[in-house]
């Protein structure tokens, strides 16, 4: 069942399913699906909106009117949490990963936040890392203005995002086999198999590099299901250095999926996340990694955007 959203936001779900016909796929008996969760809502694309719905509820209900959340200099939760705010009148304060950016010109991916109306605040590295000691957290919200705004973790990820995205693997269900998603924080992945059910996997792709993501995702399904589950695995082999490096293989990678299917998709590779899914499904599927037979689904979370058209100083 899909939650209700708050007033203002007009998802379209479920998102579409598009089957493609691919060669790398095809010979081993595999058949590719693109679950296009990056159609759900312009400003708010898949995962994210999925890991946001039942959150913003739960601000909207409790009467907060600021979201507070955090991120890095290119993270998307952090655009759609300030679109999020515009959408829906809430101030938004974003604490930015890096307080050496504090005086640089805005990339793109924050100078869209701007524009949407959420300040930054940016943080050294060290104080990042202990965001979430009660401590550290009350020292951001003094220097912010922030003691009654509503916490959203990095990516979103919590059992109310969880569980937003079991959704996600009730859609599928029916549909696939093995359903796989490119992981950051873990959130999507820990619904995605709830949302499947036991006789269906979830394979998960890291970004970034680490080793840490499976303890984090067993305990969100603790915290939100009272357990792990355990059909679900994750492949921590393309990461491709760590988040946001893109060598020029991935990039080469991107652009030949787009030219091989997107005339028929209309889909444009988001390069951090799903180049780096298709990219780690491509070579599972020729190292023979899936039975022949097997309907694959890749969850396109994102997708590749034209820079902000707003100023990008601060």
């Amino acid at each position: 069942m899909h939650p209700t959203p708050p007033t203002g936001l007009r998802p379209r779900l479920p998102s579409p399913l598009q089957r493609i016909e691919d060669d790398r796929f095809g010979r081993h008996g595999v058949r590719l699906l693109l679950k296009r969760d990056d159609l759900i809502h312009p400003d708010l694309p898949g995962n994210k909106y999925r890991k946001l719905v039942l959150n913003l509820r739960a601000a909207a209900d409790a009467g907060h009117h600021t979201l507070l959340t955090f991120g890095g200099a290119y993270s998307n939760h952090l655009r759609a949490t300030a679109a999020a705010g515009r959408l829906l009148g809430l101030a938004t304060v974003g604490v930015v990963r890096g307080d050496e950016l504090a005086g640089r010109p805005l990339n793109p991916s924050l100078a869209r936040c701007a524009a949407d109306g959420m300040r930054l605040h940016f943080v050294d590295r060290s104080t990042y890392r202990e965001k979430a000691e009660p401590r550290t957290l009350a020292a951001i919200r003094r220097e912010t203005g922030t003691e009654d705004a509503y916490v959203i973790p990095e990516g979103g990820s919590n059992a109310l995002a969880v569980q937003g995205c079991t959704a996600l693997g009730e859609e599928l269900r029916e549909h696939t086999d093995v359903a796989a998603v490119a992981c950051g924080t873990g959130g999507t992945l820990a619904g995605l198999a709830a949302g499947l059910g036991p006789d269906r996997q979830a394979l998960g792709i890291p970004v970034l590099k680490g080793g840490f993501l499976g303890d984090d995702i067993r305990a969100l399904q603790q915290e939100t299901f009272g357990g792990p589950t355990a059909n679900w695995r994750l492949d921590e082999r393309f990461h491709c250095g760590g988040y946001a490096r893109t060598p020029p293989e991935l990039l080469a990678f991107a652009e030949d999926f787009e030219h091989r299917h997107g005339e028929e998709t209309g889909l444009s590779v988001e390069h951090l996340y799903v180049a780096k899914l298709l990219y780690a499904l491509t070579a599972l599927s020729e190292e023979g990694a899936f039975r022949p037979g097997t309907r694959l689904t890749a969850v396109i979370t994102g997708t590749r955007e034209a820079p902000a058209q707003s100023s990008t100083s601060r």
